[in-house]
């Protein structure tokens, strides 16, 4: 159990994590800081939430362990922020998407005061806000957790098991692997549902209106928050253009075997699309 738990700008992975720490009994208390006062005032009437701060100063000074939940590009500037308050040897951990550069950083704003170790739930929806938030968001979920070589063993493993008791499926990985993962599972999936929405919008709109679940399917992530998304494109430039070269490859070579009538060599591909969603697991 985490005596003192501060959450900082929860949205919806920030407020997950306070139902989840809440209902399953992980932190004796909670306090939150929001950047906008009405947000502020909205979540002390939450039950999950023992209190509530003005800065993000005064929410870190007394706490066990920090949440970051703020976007990615604000992640930095809260961690130097709070860096000259945080209590001695709290461990301080992020839910952003992109890894390399941020952990780098976080790690040496807390340096000789306190542990940073990042994280990443694999966990979300294209919903934002806490009020979406729900108890059992990490349940069954992948969350990377990713230390560096100098990373504190303790504050790895004990960040690695709060995780655990949100019922995330915790696996630690390297920073930079972990954005060359997420820019193959997540940002890409994101920039393909995205284009391919630009691209029907430039048809007849009533066709909408025709859609099956294989397109509502294919798109929902479409409906994402735009502000959101460019800064994790930003943060993972890099390998998301690595990405987008190899799905190009691949799409030439489906678009050179449909324009030959390559009727075998397109069943080949469809068969190992196939082969590969089948083997995801439930």
């Amino acid at each position: 159990m985490i005596p003192h738990l501060s959450i900082l700008a929860p949205g919806l992975l920030g407020g997950s994590v306070g139902l989840a720490a809440h209902a399953r009994g992980v932190a004796q208390r909670v306090t939150v800081w929001a950047r906008r006062p009405e947000v502020r005032i909205a979540l002390e009437s939450q039950p999950w939430c023992s209190s509530v701060a003005t800065t993000p100063e005064a929410a870190v000074r007394e706490a066990d362990l920090v949440v970051l939940a703020a976007p990615v590009d604000r992640i930095v500037e809260l961690v130097t922020q709070i860096a000259p308050h945080v209590r001695s040897g709290a461990w301080v951990t992020d839910v952003g998407s992109t890894k390399g550069a941020l952990t780098r950083a976080a790690h040496a704003a807390l340096a000789g005061r306190a542990h940073f170790v990042g994280a990443h739930p694999m966990a979300g929806s294209e919903r934002t806000g806490w009020e979406n938030g729900h108890a059992d968001l990490f349940r069954g979920r992948v969350c990377f957790v990713t230390p560096l070589q100098a990373t504190d063993p303790a504050a790895l493993e004990g960040v690695a098991r709060f995780w655990a008791a949100l019922e995330a499926e915790v696996t630690t990985v390297d920073p930079d692997i972990h954005d060359e993962i997420v820019a193959h599972i997540s940002h890409l999936p994101q920039v393909l549902a995205t284009t391919l929405c630009t691209f029907l919008a430039q048809q007849n709109p009533g066709w909408r209106n025709f859609a099956g679940g294989g397109l509502r399917d294919t798109t929902r992530i479409g409906a994402s928050d735009p502000a959101m998304w460019i800064e994790i494109l930003r943060n993972n430039r890099d390998e998301i253009l690595r990405a987008l070269r190899g799905y190009q490859k691949e799409l030439d070579g489906l678009h050179a075997a449909l324009a030959n009538a390559d009727w075998t060599e397109l069943k080949a591909r469809l068969e190992r699309g196939r082969a590969y969603r089948s083997a995801f697991r439930p």
